[in-house]
Protein backbone atom coordinates (compact mmCIF):
# COMPACT_ATOMS: atom_id res chain seq x y z
CA UNK A 1 0.00 0.00 0.00
CA UNK A 2 1.45 3.52 -0.75
CA UNK A 3 1.45 6.35 1.37
CA UNK A 4 -1.34 7.86 2.60
CA UNK A 5 -2.17 11.29 0.69
CA UNK A 6 -1.60 14.24 2.47
CA UNK A 7 -5.52 15.72 2.22
CA UNK A 8 -7.77 12.58 4.11
CA UNK A 9 -11.30 12.80 3.84
CA UNK A 10 -12.69 11.95 7.18
CA UNK A 11 -16.04 11.39 8.22
CA UNK A 12 -18.20 11.14 11.69
CA UNK A 13 -20.99 9.57 12.21
CA UNK A 14 -22.72 7.04 14.86
CA UNK A 15 -22.33 4.26 13.10
CA UNK A 16 -19.15 2.91 11.31
CA UNK A 17 -20.50 1.34 7.99
CA UNK A 18 -20.15 -1.95 9.19
CA UNK A 19 -22.10 -4.24 11.47
CA UNK A 20 -20.76 -6.52 13.63
CA UNK A 21 -22.48 -10.02 14.28
CA UNK A 22 -21.60 -13.32 15.95
CA UNK A 23 -20.84 -16.49 13.63
CA UNK A 24 -21.02 -20.03 14.21
CA UNK A 25 -18.43 -20.81 16.40
CA UNK A 26 -18.53 -17.48 19.01
CA UNK A 27 -16.29 -15.66 15.92
CA UNK A 28 -17.21 -12.05 15.41
CA UNK A 29 -17.48 -11.03 12.07
CA UNK A 30 -18.50 -7.51 10.09
CA UNK A 31 -20.83 -7.21 6.78
CA UNK A 32 -21.10 -3.89 5.34
CA UNK A 33 -24.10 -1.80 7.20
CA UNK A 34 -26.67 -0.57 4.87
CA UNK A 35 -28.50 3.16 5.16
CA UNK A 36 -28.51 6.66 3.31
CA UNK A 37 -24.95 7.76 4.73
CA UNK A 38 -23.44 4.29 3.80
CA UNK A 39 -24.90 4.65 -0.31
CA UNK A 40 -23.82 7.72 -0.18
CA UNK A 41 -20.35 7.76 1.13
CA UNK A 42 -18.91 4.48 0.40
CA UNK A 43 -18.32 4.81 -3.24
CA UNK A 44 -16.32 8.38 -2.21
CA UNK A 45 -14.27 7.25 0.52
CA UNK A 46 -13.43 3.77 -0.56
CA UNK A 47 -9.51 3.97 -1.64
CA UNK A 48 -8.55 7.13 -0.50
CA UNK A 49 -6.65 6.57 2.45
CA UNK A 50 -9.16 8.34 4.92
CA UNK A 51 -10.64 7.51 8.16
CA UNK A 52 -14.25 6.95 9.09
CA UNK A 53 -15.17 6.85 12.89
CA UNK A 54 -18.20 5.71 14.56
CA UNK A 55 -19.63 3.59 17.52
CA UNK A 56 -19.03 -0.19 16.78
CA UNK A 57 -22.34 -1.14 17.17
CA UNK A 58 -22.30 -3.63 20.86
CA UNK A 59 -22.04 -2.30 23.93
CA UNK A 60 -20.60 -5.37 25.55
CA UNK A 61 -16.52 -5.92 26.06
CA UNK A 62 -15.13 -8.06 22.94
CA UNK A 63 -11.56 -8.60 22.68
CA UNK A 64 -9.12 -7.27 20.12
CA UNK A 65 -12.24 -5.18 18.43
CA UNK A 66 -9.69 -2.84 17.21
CA UNK A 67 -8.00 -5.96 15.09
CA UNK A 68 -11.43 -6.76 13.87
CA UNK A 69 -11.65 -2.93 12.32
CA UNK A 70 -8.30 -2.60 11.17
CA UNK A 71 -8.60 -6.21 9.18
CA UNK A 72 -11.41 -4.56 7.50
CA UNK A 73 -10.12 -1.42 7.00
CA UNK A 74 -7.52 -3.46 4.87
CA UNK A 75 -10.38 -4.42 3.04
CA UNK A 76 -12.10 -1.04 2.20
CA UNK A 77 -9.63 1.51 1.85
CA UNK A 78 -10.11 3.79 4.40
CA UNK A 79 -9.30 3.29 8.34
CA UNK A 80 -12.32 2.43 10.58
CA UNK A 81 -11.96 4.05 14.38
CA UNK A 82 -14.72 2.81 16.67
CA UNK A 83 -15.94 4.84 19.20
CA UNK A 84 -16.83 2.30 22.56
CA UNK A 85 -20.33 3.04 24.04
CA UNK A 86 -21.98 1.85 27.30
CA UNK A 87 -25.57 0.18 27.43
CA UNK A 88 -26.83 3.35 29.22
CA UNK A 89 -25.03 5.67 26.75
CA UNK A 90 -26.87 3.93 23.89
CA UNK A 91 -30.36 3.66 25.88
CA UNK A 92 -30.21 7.74 26.81
CA UNK A 93 -27.97 8.93 23.98
CA UNK A 94 -29.26 6.90 20.78
CA UNK A 95 -32.59 5.35 21.69
CA UNK A 96 -33.24 8.73 24.03
CA UNK A 97 -32.14 11.91 22.77
CA UNK A 98 -31.45 10.99 19.09
CA UNK A 99 -34.48 8.93 18.44
CA UNK A 100 -37.46 9.59 21.14
CA UNK A 101 -36.77 13.66 21.06
CA UNK A 102 -34.96 15.11 18.18
CA UNK A 103 -35.93 12.53 15.15
CA UNK A 104 -39.93 13.08 16.04
CA UNK A 105 -39.45 16.86 16.79
CA UNK A 106 -37.90 17.35 12.96
CA UNK A 107 -40.05 15.47 11.44
CA UNK A 108 -43.30 17.99 12.63
CA UNK A 109 -44.25 15.03 14.79
CA UNK A 110 -44.15 17.28 18.13
CA UNK A 111 -46.84 14.96 19.92
CA UNK A 112 -44.08 11.97 19.67
CA UNK A 113 -41.24 13.45 21.27
CA UNK A 114 -39.98 12.80 24.65
CA UNK A 115 -38.13 15.45 26.81
CA UNK A 116 -36.21 14.22 29.25
CA UNK A 117 -33.17 16.17 30.61
CA UNK A 118 -30.83 12.66 31.16
CA UNK A 119 -31.43 12.19 27.88
CA UNK A 120 -29.57 15.53 26.91
CA UNK A 121 -26.98 14.89 29.25
CA UNK A 122 -25.66 11.83 28.20
CA UNK A 123 -25.74 13.14 24.28
CA UNK A 124 -23.73 15.88 25.48
CA UNK A 125 -21.35 12.96 27.21
CA UNK A 126 -21.15 10.84 24.01
CA UNK A 127 -20.90 14.17 21.56
CA UNK A 128 -17.72 14.61 23.91
CA UNK A 129 -16.11 11.03 23.44
CA UNK A 130 -16.99 11.47 19.55
CA UNK A 131 -15.04 14.59 19.77
CA UNK A 132 -12.34 13.55 22.09
CA UNK A 133 -11.77 10.52 19.31
CA UNK A 134 -11.61 12.57 16.57
CA UNK A 135 -9.25 15.16 18.06
CA UNK A 136 -6.55 12.37 18.02
CA UNK A 137 -7.27 11.42 14.29
CA UNK A 138 -7.32 15.04 12.67
CA UNK A 139 -4.66 17.38 10.79
CA UNK A 140 -3.75 19.89 9.49
CA UNK A 141 -4.77 19.75 5.66
CA UNK A 142 -7.94 16.77 6.69
CA UNK A 143 -11.41 17.58 5.55
CA UNK A 144 -13.45 16.14 8.72
CA UNK A 145 -17.21 16.00 8.06
CA UNK A 146 -19.58 15.28 10.59
CA UNK A 147 -23.11 13.87 9.63
CA UNK A 148 -26.17 13.82 10.92
CA UNK A 149 -28.72 14.57 14.05
CA UNK A 150 -26.55 12.44 17.07
CA UNK A 151 -23.44 14.51 16.22
CA UNK A 152 -24.74 17.82 16.27
CA UNK A 153 -22.93 18.70 19.28
CA UNK A 154 -19.15 17.40 18.38
CA UNK A 155 -17.97 20.86 17.16
CA UNK A 156 -18.98 22.78 20.49
CA UNK A 157 -16.67 19.85 22.09
CA UNK A 158 -13.64 20.48 19.73
CA UNK A 159 -13.96 23.61 19.88
CA UNK A 160 -13.06 23.40 23.63
CA UNK A 161 -10.43 21.53 23.23
CA UNK A 162 -8.87 24.22 21.03
CA UNK A 163 -9.20 22.39 17.75
CA UNK A 164 -9.00 24.67 14.90
CA UNK A 165 -9.47 22.45 12.14
CA UNK A 166 -12.59 23.28 9.55
CA UNK A 167 -15.25 21.35 10.35
CA UNK A 168 -18.06 20.45 8.28
CA UNK A 169 -21.92 19.35 9.48
CA UNK A 170 -24.56 17.92 6.94
CA UNK A 171 -27.95 17.13 8.30
CA UNK A 172 -29.81 14.34 6.72
CA UNK A 173 -33.60 14.67 8.24
CA UNK A 174 -35.39 17.52 8.19
CA UNK A 175 -34.91 21.35 10.31
CA UNK A 176 -38.14 21.97 11.80
CA UNK A 177 -39.74 25.49 11.60
CA UNK A 178 -39.15 27.90 14.39
CA UNK A 179 -42.72 27.44 16.11
CA UNK A 180 -41.56 23.90 16.58
CA UNK A 181 -37.92 23.88 17.30
CA UNK A 182 -38.75 26.33 20.46
CA UNK A 183 -40.51 23.40 21.94
CA UNK A 184 -36.91 22.05 22.60
CA UNK A 185 -35.85 22.68 25.96
CA UNK A 186 -32.38 22.27 25.12
CA UNK A 187 -32.90 24.37 21.93
CA UNK A 188 -30.54 27.29 22.58
CA UNK A 189 -27.61 25.12 23.76
CA UNK A 190 -28.12 22.93 20.40
CA UNK A 191 -28.19 26.13 18.20
CA UNK A 192 -25.19 27.48 19.70
CA UNK A 193 -23.41 23.65 19.20
CA UNK A 194 -24.14 24.05 15.59
CA UNK A 195 -22.77 27.31 14.81
CA UNK A 196 -19.64 26.01 16.32
CA UNK A 197 -19.51 24.35 13.15
CA UNK A 198 -17.64 25.96 9.70
CA UNK A 199 -20.01 24.60 7.34
CA UNK A 200 -23.61 23.79 8.24
CA UNK A 201 -25.69 21.88 5.06
CA UNK A 202 -29.38 21.04 4.50
CA UNK A 203 -31.14 19.06 2.35
CA UNK A 204 -33.33 21.65 1.37
CA UNK A 205 -34.13 25.40 0.93
CA UNK A 206 -37.15 24.70 3.42
CA UNK A 207 -34.51 23.45 6.17
CA UNK A 208 -31.97 26.01 5.37
CA UNK A 209 -34.93 28.87 5.95
CA UNK A 210 -35.98 27.45 9.07
CA UNK A 211 -32.42 27.00 10.54
CA UNK A 212 -32.11 30.61 9.84
CA UNK A 213 -34.96 31.72 11.24
CA UNK A 214 -34.06 30.25 14.50
CA UNK A 215 -30.51 31.64 14.68
CA UNK A 216 -32.39 35.02 13.91
CA UNK A 217 -35.20 34.54 16.60
CA UNK A 218 -32.69 32.56 19.75
CA UNK A 219 -29.62 34.19 18.74
CA UNK A 220 -29.28 37.63 19.88
CA UNK A 221 -25.82 38.65 18.52
CA UNK A 222 -26.23 37.18 15.30
CA UNK A 223 -26.10 38.76 12.20
CA UNK A 224 -26.74 36.73 8.53
CA UNK A 225 -26.12 37.84 5.46
CA UNK A 226 -26.53 36.31 2.01
CA UNK A 227 -23.54 35.27 0.20
CA UNK A 228 -23.92 33.53 -3.42
CA UNK A 229 -25.73 30.46 -3.03
CA UNK A 230 -24.60 30.66 0.79
CA UNK A 231 -25.54 32.27 4.43
CA UNK A 232 -22.91 33.66 6.52
CA UNK A 233 -23.86 33.92 10.08
CA UNK A 234 -21.73 36.27 12.18
CA UNK A 235 -21.53 35.17 15.60
CA UNK A 236 -18.81 35.37 18.71
CA UNK A 237 -16.21 37.12 16.35
CA UNK A 238 -16.77 34.38 13.78
CA UNK A 239 -18.35 33.41 10.42
CA UNK A 240 -19.82 30.30 9.85
CA UNK A 241 -22.10 29.50 6.74
CA UNK A 242 -25.12 27.66 5.52
CA UNK A 243 -26.44 26.14 2.54
CA UNK A 244 -28.40 23.17 1.17
CA UNK A 245 -27.11 20.59 -0.51
CA UNK A 246 -29.50 17.99 -1.68
CA UNK A 247 -27.83 14.32 -1.44
CA UNK A 248 -27.76 12.02 -4.46
CA UNK A 249 -26.85 8.30 -5.29
CA UNK A 250 -24.35 6.57 -6.94
CA UNK A 251 -26.60 6.52 -10.02
CA UNK A 252 -24.54 5.20 -12.49
CA UNK A 253 -23.32 2.40 -9.50
CA UNK A 254 -27.12 1.28 -9.22
CA UNK A 255 -28.37 1.26 -13.16
CA UNK A 256 -25.00 -0.62 -13.61
CA UNK A 257 -25.99 -3.53 -10.93
CA UNK A 258 -29.18 -3.48 -12.05
CA UNK A 259 -28.55 -4.48 -15.63
CA UNK A 260 -26.35 -7.03 -14.26
CA UNK A 261 -27.36 -10.85 -15.46
CA UNK A 262 -28.32 -12.05 -12.50
CA UNK A 263 -31.37 -9.16 -11.70
CA UNK A 264 -32.23 -10.04 -15.55
CA UNK A 265 -33.14 -13.32 -14.68
CA UNK A 266 -35.13 -12.22 -11.70
CA UNK A 267 -36.85 -9.18 -13.45
CA UNK A 268 -37.90 -11.90 -16.28
CA UNK A 269 -38.97 -14.27 -13.72
CA UNK A 270 -41.02 -11.54 -11.96
CA UNK A 271 -42.95 -10.29 -15.59
CA UNK A 272 -43.88 -13.45 -16.20
CA UNK A 273 -45.54 -14.50 -12.83
CA UNK A 274 -47.13 -11.10 -12.75
CA UNK A 275 -48.07 -10.91 -16.71
CA UNK A 276 -50.62 -8.35 -17.93
CA UNK A 277 -50.82 -6.60 -14.39
CA UNK A 278 -49.18 -3.91 -13.13
CA UNK A 279 -46.90 -3.75 -10.04
CA UNK A 280 -47.13 -0.90 -7.09
CA UNK A 281 -43.74 -1.16 -5.26
CA UNK A 282 -43.21 0.56 -2.02
CA UNK A 283 -39.79 -0.32 0.00
CA UNK A 284 -39.84 1.78 3.46
CA UNK A 285 -37.90 0.86 6.79
CA UNK A 286 -40.51 0.52 9.93
CA UNK A 287 -40.99 3.99 11.21
CA UNK A 288 -44.12 5.91 11.72
CA UNK A 289 -42.55 9.10 9.69
CA UNK A 290 -43.03 6.59 6.22
CA UNK A 291 -46.97 6.84 6.00
CA UNK A 292 -47.27 3.52 5.53
CA UNK A 293 -51.03 2.82 7.24
CA UNK A 294 -52.09 5.98 4.92
CA UNK A 295 -50.79 4.62 1.86
CA UNK A 296 -52.46 1.31 2.55
CA UNK A 297 -55.55 3.45 3.15
CA UNK A 298 -54.86 5.04 -0.36
CA UNK A 299 -54.46 1.92 -1.98
CA UNK A 300 -57.63 1.01 -0.26
CA UNK A 301 -59.66 3.46 -1.74
CA UNK A 302 -58.29 2.75 -4.95
CA UNK A 303 -59.58 -0.46 -5.15
CA UNK A 304 -63.21 0.86 -3.95
CA UNK A 305 -63.53 3.21 -6.01
CA UNK A 306 -61.66 2.42 -9.25
CA UNK A 307 -63.07 -1.80 -9.34
CA UNK A 308 -61.75 -1.63 -13.00
CA UNK A 309 -58.19 -2.36 -11.85
CA UNK A 310 -58.89 -5.75 -10.00
CA UNK A 311 -57.04 -8.11 -10.64
CA UNK A 312 -54.54 -5.57 -13.09
CA UNK A 313 -52.80 -4.64 -10.38
CA UNK A 314 -50.69 -5.78 -7.19
CA UNK A 315 -49.03 -3.60 -4.65
CA UNK A 316 -45.60 -4.48 -2.91
CA UNK A 317 -44.96 -3.28 0.48
CA UNK A 318 -41.53 -4.24 1.49
CA UNK A 319 -41.09 -2.87 5.50
CA UNK A 320 -37.27 -3.23 6.79
CA UNK A 321 -37.30 -4.20 10.38
CA UNK A 322 -35.94 -1.46 12.68
CA UNK A 323 -36.10 -0.65 16.29
CA UNK A 324 -37.32 -4.38 17.24
CA UNK A 325 -39.03 -4.45 20.69
CA UNK A 326 -40.33 -0.78 21.03
CA UNK A 327 -43.57 -0.81 21.69
CA UNK A 328 -44.18 2.03 19.64
CA UNK A 329 -42.64 0.13 16.67
CA UNK A 330 -43.95 -2.76 17.13
CA UNK A 331 -47.45 -1.71 17.45
CA UNK A 332 -46.93 0.22 13.56
CA UNK A 333 -45.70 -3.36 12.79
CA UNK A 334 -49.53 -4.65 13.72
CA UNK A 335 -51.46 -1.61 12.14
CA UNK A 336 -49.65 -2.20 8.89
CA UNK A 337 -50.31 -6.27 9.26
CA UNK A 338 -54.15 -5.78 9.96
CA UNK A 339 -54.83 -3.26 7.23
CA UNK A 340 -52.64 -5.85 4.98
CA UNK A 341 -54.88 -8.74 6.13
CA UNK A 342 -58.40 -6.31 5.89
CA UNK A 343 -57.68 -4.93 2.76
CA UNK A 344 -56.43 -8.71 1.16
CA UNK A 345 -59.63 -9.91 3.20
CA UNK A 346 -61.92 -7.58 1.52
CA UNK A 347 -60.73 -7.59 -2.26
CA UNK A 348 -58.91 -10.95 -2.80
CA UNK A 349 -60.56 -12.92 -5.83
CA UNK A 350 -59.07 -16.14 -7.04
CA UNK A 351 -55.91 -16.45 -8.61
CA UNK A 352 -55.79 -12.55 -7.03
CA UNK A 353 -54.43 -11.14 -3.79
CA UNK A 354 -54.37 -7.23 -4.51
CA UNK A 355 -51.27 -6.76 -1.75
CA UNK A 356 -47.84 -8.10 -1.29
CA UNK A 357 -46.55 -7.87 2.02
CA UNK A 358 -42.63 -8.76 2.62
CA UNK A 359 -41.22 -7.60 6.61
CA UNK A 360 -37.32 -8.03 6.27
CA UNK A 361 -34.77 -6.96 4.26
CA UNK A 362 -33.97 -7.47 0.53
CA UNK A 363 -30.66 -8.77 -0.83
CA UNK A 364 -29.24 -6.75 -3.22
CA UNK A 365 -30.31 -8.65 -6.50
CA UNK A 366 -33.65 -9.03 -5.20
CA UNK A 367 -33.94 -5.39 -4.27
CA UNK A 368 -33.07 -4.40 -7.86
CA UNK A 369 -34.73 -6.97 -9.75
CA UNK A 370 -38.37 -5.24 -7.58
CA UNK A 371 -37.01 -1.30 -8.69
CA UNK A 372 -37.17 -2.88 -12.45
CA UNK A 373 -39.57 -4.97 -12.83
CA UNK A 374 -42.18 -2.23 -10.69
CA UNK A 375 -44.40 0.11 -12.84
CA UNK A 376 -44.89 2.49 -10.08
CA UNK A 377 -43.13 3.36 -7.01
CA UNK A 378 -45.66 4.77 -4.02
CA UNK A 379 -43.48 6.83 -1.97
CA UNK A 380 -45.43 8.76 0.47
CA UNK A 381 -43.78 9.48 3.92
CA UNK A 382 -45.22 12.20 5.75
CA UNK A 383 -41.73 14.07 5.92
CA UNK A 384 -38.29 12.72 4.71
CA UNK A 385 -35.12 15.11 4.45
CA UNK A 386 -34.62 13.50 1.38
CA UNK A 387 -35.62 9.75 0.67
CA UNK A 388 -33.24 8.17 -1.71
CA UNK A 389 -35.40 5.27 -2.60
CA UNK A 390 -36.97 7.60 -5.09
CA UNK A 391 -33.46 8.47 -6.86
CA UNK A 392 -32.71 4.41 -6.89
CA UNK A 393 -36.10 3.88 -8.11
CA UNK A 394 -35.72 6.41 -11.06
CA UNK A 395 -31.55 5.01 -11.41
CA UNK A 396 -32.85 1.45 -11.43
CA UNK A 397 -35.93 2.08 -13.96
CA UNK A 398 -33.46 0.91 -17.39
CA UNK A 399 -36.78 0.68 -19.23
CA UNK A 400 -38.37 3.97 -18.90
CA UNK A 401 -41.49 2.78 -18.65
CA UNK A 402 -42.26 3.96 -14.88
CA UNK A 403 -44.30 6.20 -12.93
CA UNK A 404 -43.07 7.70 -9.63
CA UNK A 405 -45.78 9.16 -6.95
CA UNK A 406 -43.92 11.47 -4.33
CA UNK A 407 -44.70 12.82 -1.01
CA UNK A 408 -44.87 16.44 -1.61
CA UNK A 409 -42.90 16.58 2.01
CA UNK A 410 -40.01 14.46 0.84
CA UNK A 411 -37.00 16.63 0.06
CA UNK A 412 -36.35 14.25 -2.89
CA UNK A 413 -39.85 16.68 -4.20
CA UNK A 414 -37.84 19.88 -4.60
CA UNK A 415 -35.98 18.09 -7.27
CA UNK A 416 -37.91 15.52 -8.59
CA UNK A 417 -41.36 16.71 -8.11
CA UNK A 418 -41.95 18.27 -12.01
CA UNK A 419 -41.64 14.85 -13.79
CA UNK A 420 -43.10 12.68 -10.33
CA UNK A 421 -46.94 12.93 -9.50
CA UNK A 422 -46.71 14.43 -5.94
CA UNK A 423 -48.93 14.13 -3.65
CA UNK A 424 -50.31 14.76 0.05
CA UNK A 425 -49.82 11.44 1.57
CA UNK A 426 -52.18 12.07 4.22
CA UNK A 427 -55.09 12.86 1.74
CA UNK A 428 -55.54 9.08 0.77
CA UNK A 429 -58.80 9.96 -1.93
CA UNK A 430 -55.35 12.39 -3.44
CA UNK A 431 -53.15 9.54 -3.51
CA UNK A 432 -55.63 6.59 -5.02
CA UNK A 433 -56.53 9.34 -7.88
CA UNK A 434 -52.74 9.34 -8.14
CA UNK A 435 -52.82 5.47 -8.41
CA UNK A 436 -55.37 5.95 -10.72
CA UNK A 437 -53.43 8.26 -12.70
CA UNK A 438 -50.55 6.28 -12.70
CA UNK A 439 -52.00 2.90 -13.71
CA UNK A 440 -53.91 4.72 -16.72
CA UNK A 441 -50.54 6.56 -18.14
CA UNK A 442 -49.95 6.47 -21.95
CA UNK A 443 -46.20 4.93 -22.46
CA UNK A 444 -45.20 8.47 -24.25
CA UNK A 445 -45.67 10.16 -20.83
CA UNK A 446 -44.43 7.57 -18.74
CA UNK A 447 -41.27 7.99 -20.81
CA UNK A 448 -40.88 11.43 -20.89
CA UNK A 449 -41.50 11.76 -17.13
CA UNK A 450 -39.21 8.58 -16.14
CA UNK A 451 -36.13 9.88 -18.75
CA UNK A 452 -36.50 13.47 -16.92
CA UNK A 453 -36.04 11.84 -13.67
CA UNK A 454 -33.42 9.80 -14.95
CA UNK A 455 -30.99 13.14 -15.93
CA UNK A 456 -31.83 14.54 -12.87
CA UNK A 457 -30.76 11.77 -10.81
CA UNK A 458 -27.45 11.22 -13.00
CA UNK A 459 -26.28 15.30 -12.67
CA UNK A 460 -27.03 15.51 -9.16
CA UNK A 461 -25.70 12.25 -7.97
CA UNK A 462 -23.47 11.47 -4.77
CA UNK A 463 -20.09 12.55 -6.45
CA UNK A 464 -21.58 16.33 -7.11
CA UNK A 465 -23.66 16.16 -3.83
CA UNK A 466 -20.19 16.17 -2.30
CA UNK A 467 -18.21 18.28 -4.34
CA UNK A 468 -20.58 20.88 -3.80
CA UNK A 469 -20.29 20.50 -0.29
CA UNK A 470 -16.55 20.31 -0.25
CA UNK A 471 -16.63 23.22 -2.47
CA UNK A 472 -18.76 25.69 -0.10
CA UNK A 473 -16.36 23.90 2.89
CA UNK A 474 -12.62 24.51 1.59
CA UNK A 475 -13.36 25.14 -2.04
CA UNK A 476 -11.78 21.70 -2.74
CA UNK A 477 -13.26 18.91 -4.83
CA UNK A 478 -13.31 14.91 -4.48
CA UNK A 479 -10.28 14.88 -7.16
CA UNK A 480 -8.23 16.69 -4.35
CA UNK A 481 -8.50 13.95 -2.29
CA UNK A 482 -6.71 11.06 -4.55
CA UNK A 483 -7.04 7.15 -4.64
CA UNK A 484 -4.31 5.12 -3.57
CA UNK A 485 -3.00 4.53 -7.10
CA UNK A 486 -1.31 1.36 -6.49
CA UNK A 487 -4.11 0.61 -3.76
CA UNK A 488 -5.62 -2.89 -4.73
CA UNK A 489 -8.19 -3.73 -2.12
CA UNK A 490 -8.94 -7.35 -0.91
CA UNK A 491 -12.81 -7.14 -1.09
CA UNK A 492 -15.43 -5.04 -2.31
CA UNK A 493 -19.18 -5.27 -1.65
CA UNK A 494 -21.99 -3.56 -3.92
CA UNK A 495 -24.10 -2.61 -0.85
CA UNK A 496 -27.34 -2.02 -2.17
CA UNK A 497 -29.32 -0.74 1.14
CA UNK A 498 -32.78 -2.24 1.69
CA UNK A 499 -33.49 1.40 2.76
CA UNK A 500 -32.59 4.46 3.60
Amino acid sequence: MTAQPSSRLIVVSNRLPYVRHLKKGEKWALEPGSGGLVTALLPVLRDRGGTWIGWSGVTENVSRIDDIFRNASRGAGYELRPVSLSQEEVDKYYHGYSNETLWPLFHDLQSRATFDSEYWHTYVKVNRKFAETLAGECTDGDFVWIHDYQMADVAHHLREMGCQANLGYFLHIPFPSPDIFMKLPERHALLTSLLAYDLVGFQTVRDRRNFLQCVRMLMKNARVRPDGHLHVVHVDDRDMRVGNFPIGIDAAGFAGRAGQPEVEERVRSIKERFAGRQIVLGIDRLDYTKGIPERLRAFSSLLERFPEVHERIHYFQVVIPSRTGIPEYDELKMRIERLVAEINGRFSKLGWVPIHYFFRSLPPDELLAFYRASDIALITPLKDGMNLVAKEYCACSLEETSVLILSQFAGAAAQLGSSALVVNPYDVEQTADALYHAFRMPAGERRYRIRRLRRNVHGQDVFWWVDSFMQAAIHKELKDFPLLEDYIPEHHENIVPSER
